[in-house]
């Protein structure tokens, strides 16, 4: 698998991995009728942002993220990042791969920390992913996402110091 800078020619493809997972609306706090222009500008980041896409061996785009300031001006110099791997092929290593690369990339940026606003509590593999990777659930937001079916559940505030 490679990892790259995301190109404007992407999009399409990371289109079709954001749509399902949007349209589930099981892991991301966004509309699940989202419409293409509004998630194209909130994925395809401007610098600060970052945007990278992992493709496979064939040279399937399989995975996409975007990282950048998580607040502007005083709290700047702390990144946030957004992941999104093919539900097709998801628990092939995509993510995890995606994950060290903008930890990398992110500490290569001067970033001091990087912190999620809000991981889907009943997103238990991602949840266990950043763990694996580092990160601290520094607090949950109870009740703070509905899901699909009425119920509700929490958000996982995450952080990680990005230094030595």
């Amino acid at each position: 698998m490679q990892i790259r800078d995301a190109h404007d020619e992407d999009w399409p493809a990371v289109w079709q991995i954001l749509r399902p997972i949007f349209a589930e609306g099981t892991t991301y706090t966004v509309p699940a009728d989202v419409d293409e222009g509004w998630a194209r500008s909130m994925w395809m980041l401007r610098p600060p942002g970052r945007v990278v896409v992992a493709v496979d061996d064939d040279g399937v785009l399989v995975g996409t993220a975007k990282t950048g300031p998580n607040q502007p001006g005083p709290g700047s110099h702390v990144a946030t990042a957004s992941f999104a791997v093919d539900p097709q092929r998801a628990g092939r290593g995509t993510g995890r791969a995606l994950g060290e690369h903008v930890l990398a990339l992110a500490r290569s940026l001067g970033y001091s920390a990087m912190q999620f606003n809000a991981v889907v509590q009943t997103n238990t593999r991602a949840v266990a992913l950043w763990h694996s990777l580092g990160f601290a659930t520094v607090g949950i937001v109870p009740d703070a996402f509905a899901l699909p079916d009425g119920t509700t559940t929490g958000l996982h505030v995450m952080h990680r110091h990005l230094g030595g």
